[in-house]
């Protein structure tokens, strides 16, 4: 191999090594990215802490379930999303990294997402997912 070639091929691995080495952190090798359309990017908040949050009006919290349900039904100070779909840039908490918590009908509901991510492409950065949802939230214990 010529110098030029021994050249080429050490700078591509020294490249490669140190884009390895940016997408890694601490000493697990490799982190995984996620975006605001992963849901693995919204951490779960449990019923006892969406109690606790929602009791000290500790969260923004965002009902993604149908006009009819959220008038039955809905964690206290919740919002409904479709009635401020529009305006939701505007009704979003100014403070960015203020906690956010969506949810839906329930475990198989995917309605959530929606709210979530409107609210991670514009930046917030402590969005939560209440799996469970309204049907976790009416359930006793």
């Amino acid at each position: 191999m010529n110098k030029i070639g021994f050249l080429f091929v050490t700078s591509v691995t020294l490249a490669l090594g140190i884009s390895a080495s940016a997408n890694s952190t601490g000493n697990s090798g490799n982190t995984v990215k996620t975006t605001c359309a992963d849901e693995a990017h919204y951490p779960l908040i449990t019923k006892a802490e969406l109690k606790d949050v929602a009791a000290k009006k500790a969260a923004f919290i965002v009902d993604v379930n149908s006009e009819e349900s959220f008038k039955k039904v809905h964690v206290p100070g919740a919002i409904h999303f479709a009635a401020n779909e529009k305006e939701f840039t505007q009704v979003l908490p100014k403070d960015k990294n203020t906690m956010i918590v969506s949810y839906c009908g329930g475990v198989q509901c995917s309605a959530w997402k929606k709210a979530a991510q409107e609210a991670c492409n514009l930046g917030y950065t402590n969005i939560r997912h209440f799996k469970e949802g309204i049907q976790g939230w009416t359930a006793s214990n």
